[in-house]
């Protein structure tokens, strides 16, 4: 379903993995699902990604962490827009 894009078939999965007994795991997922139905129907649907967006947020922070009470602003700053 997520990696042919099958936005239709994403209320029956959740109807039919609210309805297995014994898998409170299973359930709470699916249940989580639906409450933000509109946003995953739309992520299955939609061309769009926001991965590149993530990555570059992921890359920062792992700077920031590396660099931490080590040096100012400004080497930061060097760091992030020149790729040391």
């Amino acid at each position: 379903m997520v990696r042919n894009k099958k936005a239709e078939i994403l209320g029956d999965w959740i109807a039919r993995a609210r309805a297995i007994e014994g898998t409170g795991e299973l359930n709470r997922f699916a249940k989580g699902i639906s409450d933000e139905f509109s946003a995953i129907q739309a992520a299955l649907s939609l061309p769009w990604s926001n991965g590149q967006v993530e990555g570059q947020v992921n890359r920062l922070k792992l700077i920031k962490r590396q660099m931490y009470g080590r040096a100012n602003f400004d080497l930061l700053r060097q760091r992030v827009l020149y790729r040391v």
